[in-house]
């Protein structure tokens, strides 16, 4: 569980609530803090300049000190904070609590609790100010509930704590719902490609998110796919090599259990037919082992620059008699100028035997086989062209996979093995190249590859 990415994620996601809430809160009741307390001394000043101005008034109205004491009591007790009125000697006139008396000597304090101010008042008696000082307590309350700048930010911080707490809840829920979902289809994927590994090929991701999630899923399922159309071509490699090797072991096995039993002798034409099929043989296995080395990347290749004209006129006059055999005619288009190519000698070499060897075993007699070869950019196009009976158009995209022929009967009429195409294939893409397909059927087929341009 301490491993699992949902729980990760989770603690993760839990650090980094917790910590921006702590610090929200830190700066917030801070924030609250100062501005109370800003707060609290305009209030205290404004509280100030207002008793003066009730206590000046008084004074105006009457032009003496007589009921200031009754003003002074009504004022404090809207606050509940002790005032004092004295002058500028420090003679008390007024105190709300009546603690000091009229004319009393008035010392504060240190450290002195109260707040103070000087003002004046103008007398017509004396035709002078009067300076006066007025002591205002320091715990000044706020509101009509009474409540003080300390309780109201502590009330404050409170409130907003709950907040955050419930805020840091709701969040710790929420996330442990997304890490869970979150991890849902990592599990998904980690399940299915367990199965797969079991051997159960046809197993798919089924999700439905959307993102990044999605195109994992995607990949992965694209990923099993190939999977099990890999795990399909190698069953039937499987079956298409026993089957192909069969018809030769059965012959040899068929001649030599007739040698064994004498019913044939061990004569000249009995050991060329063992000969021919032996050579069958061996050109099977060559083909499947040099397939097998082009698949994995591992041919050896040595490139030089090469003249293809040259190299496709020796190839043609190899064929040249199987043509005339069959009755075949042979139609060459070579433009002056072609200019080198790089490629290995010998592997294109075959991929052309490959091609003319297809075209001449599907051209009946009185067809022609046309070779052809052209610049395009910095590429060289061969094609093969005959007028055979042509492919079907469900056929013609598997033509190039192995073991793979037309003909359903896999008869050997034709002699082909079924990896000739694949392994021209795979020679032309090792040079860079393409080779493609195209045919009509009854009209024939034509056969393209191309070569890089020697630099």
């Amino acid at each position: 569980m301490i491993h699992s990415l949902w729980f990760r994620l989770l603690i993760a996601f839990t650090l980094v609530i917790v910590v921006t809430a702590g610090t929200v809160y830190l700066f917030v009741s801070r924030s609250i803090a100062g501005e109370l307390e800003r707060y609290e001394a305009i209030r205290k000043q404004i509280y100030m300049l207002e008793t003066q101005d009730i206590v000046s008034s008084h004074f105006r109205r009457q032009w003496s000190w007589e009921g200031v004491q009754s003003v002074v009591g009504n004022r404090s007790r809207e606050y509940e904070t002790r005032i004092i009125l004295t002058d500028f000697g420090g003679l008390v006139i007024a105190d709300s609590e009546e603690e000091l008396s009229a004319g009393e000597q008035y010392q504060p304090e240190s450290p002195d609790p109260y707040l103070s101010s000087l003002f004046s008042v103008y007398s017509e008696d004396w035709e002078e100010e009067i300076t006066l000082r007025l002591y205002i307590g320091s715990d000044l309350l706020i509101g009509e509930g009474g409540a003080s700048p300390q309780t109201l930010a502590e009330a404050i911080n409170r409130f907003l704590l709950w907040g955050i707490l419930l805020a840091v809840g709701i969040a710790l829920a929420w996330t442990f719902v997304l890490s869970r979902r979150m991890s849902l289809p990592i599990r998904a994927l980690a399940v299915t490609a367990r199965r797969l590994g079991r051997g159960e090929l046809s197993q798919r991701v089924q999700l439905r998110e959307r993102g990044e999630v999605q195109e994992l899923a995607e990949a992965f399922n694209a990923m099993a796919s190939d999977l099990e159309h890999a795990e399909q071509l190698r069953r039937n490699l499987v079956a298409d090599v026993a089957h192909e090797l069969r018809t030769p072991l059965s012959n040899v096995r068929g001649y030599l259990e007739a040698i064994h039993d004498g019913v044939m002798t061990p004569d000249v034409a009995t050991v060329g037919s063992l000969n021919e099929e032996v050579a069958l043989l061996s050109r099977l296995v060559d083909e499947l082992q040099e397939l097998s080395l082009a698949e994995a990347g591992e041919l050896k290749l040595v490139y030089q620059a090469e003249d293809i004209a040259r190299l496709i006129n020796q190839t043609l006059a190899a064929w040249q008699p199987q043509m005339t055999a069959k009755g075949l005619s042979l139609s060459l288009h070579l433009p002056d100028g072609l200019p080198p190519v790089s490629i290995d000698w010998q592997r294109i070499g075959q991929v052309l035997h490959n091609l003319l060897e297809n075209a001449v075993a599907h051209t009946r007699s009185g067809g022609t086989v046309t070779v052809a070869a052209i610049r395009q950019g910095n590429w060289v196009e061969i094609s093969v062209s005959d007028t055979g009976e042509g492919i079907p158009r469900e056929d013609l995209p598997n033509i190039f996979e192995r073991f793979y022929r037309v003909d359903r009967s896999r008869t050997r009429a034709t002699g082909g093995s079924g990896l000739g195409l694949t392994i021209a294939r795979r020679l032309v893409e090792a040079h860079g190249g393409k080779i493609e397909a195209r045919s009509k059927t009854g009209k024939g087929s034509r056969f393209s590859f191309t070569v890089p341009v020697s630099r």
